[in-house]
């Protein structure tokens, strides 16, 4: 915490990143005798590398190592993501203090018509920047054009309005977050389509040893969106993957019981790969959960198909 007794928030400046700091804060403020929260804008990589394709992009954490960066530095005592953009291996010094309560983790599709994806016309013009989007929309609609997509929520939303795309593919939480929930034309079922890894839990992130932080942060940590997460990203984690892979993920609780579902699809959609397990919804199971989904998929080829994929987007990329 600064000197003046400010709890400094690293985000993004874009109007999804601002409305999860926000949260965050709100979360803090709400605490008894809360410290005053200031919010830092900082720009990342990932936002100045707006219009190349982040599956032609080496390395990660596109959205978040500046962040990051400015935490460890001590230029700001919180760092807000979703979590679904940070690394499974974060930096010496780091600790994910909290996430907070998962929105819906689905993906939504927006066409101009509100049309749904399986009766949008033949070779309609699909666009994503997410290679799994990418191949779970090959693999249900083999037909269509798949267009790259970058920008913000409201942006793309308005690119899809002017006639650039028929349809294009969003995250239901940030849709949602922004007011724009009214869009949605069709939300995406995570069996068929399953969604990246965390996606929908707001990340917070603190210096490691930092107890003066941690301690507002503690409060905002939520049970099952740390199991559901965990399991996930110790599968990703075990697969080497990043946001560059595709592979999609979803962990439930239900009562006593953590559920993981995983998917690795080719990206032309021709084959994929998935598998299901179950563990008590207890601290100590959700890793060993994620690492047991994902030795299944590699026994069954998923090392293979991923490595094809890379070495084929190796030869594509400029």
């Amino acid at each position: 915490m600064s000197r003046a007794g400010t709890l400094r928030i690293g985000t993004r400046a874009s109007a999804l990143a601002l409305w999860q700091a926000r949260e965050v804060a709100a979360r803090i403020a709400a605490q008894p005798d809360a410290p005053a929260v200031e919010l830092v804008h900082i720009r990342t990589s990932g936002d100045q590398q707006s219009e190349l394709p982040l599956w032609q992009t080496r390395g990660q954490a596109f959205f978040t190592r500046e962040i990051d960066r400015a935490l460890l530095d001590g230029e700001v005592d919180v760092a807000v993501h979703s979590l679904k953009d940070l690394p499974t291996q974060l930096d010496a010094g780091l600790a994910l203090a909290a996430l907070l309560p998962r929105a819906d983790p689905r993906d939504v599709l927006v066409s101009r018509t509100g049309t749904a994806l399986a009766a949008l016309p033949a070779r309609a013009r699909i666009g994503t920047s997410s290679l799994r989007r990418r191949a779970f929309l090959a693999r249900l609609r083999p037909d269509a054009t798949l267009l790259e997509l970058r920008g913000n929520v409201p942006t793309r939303i308005e690119r899809l309005q002017r006639g650039e795309y028929d349809a294009i593919v969003l995250a239901a939480a940030g849709l949602a977050r922004l007011g724009l929930a009214q869009h949605a034309s069709e939300y995406l079922a995570p069996d068929s389509f399953p969604p990246a890894v965390s996606q929908g839990v707001i990340g917070v992130c603190a210096r490691s040893g930092d107890e003066s932080t941690s301690r507002w942060l503690a409060a905002l940590d939520e049970r099952d969106a740390r199991l559901a997460a965990s399991a996930e990203r110790a599968l990703l984690r075990r697969l080497e993957g990043g946001c560059q892979v595709p592979l999609g993920a979803l962990a439930t609780v239900e009562g006593g019981s953590l559920t993981l579902m995983a998917c690795v699809c080719a990206l032309d959609g021709s084959r994929h790969l998935t598998a299901t397990a179950s563990a008590p919804a207890a601290a100590a199971e959700a890793e060993p959960l994620g690492v047991r989904v994902a030795e299944e998929l590699l026994g069954r080829g998923a090392g293979e198909l991923m490595a094809s994929e890379r070495q084929a987007r190796a030869v594509e990329a400029p």
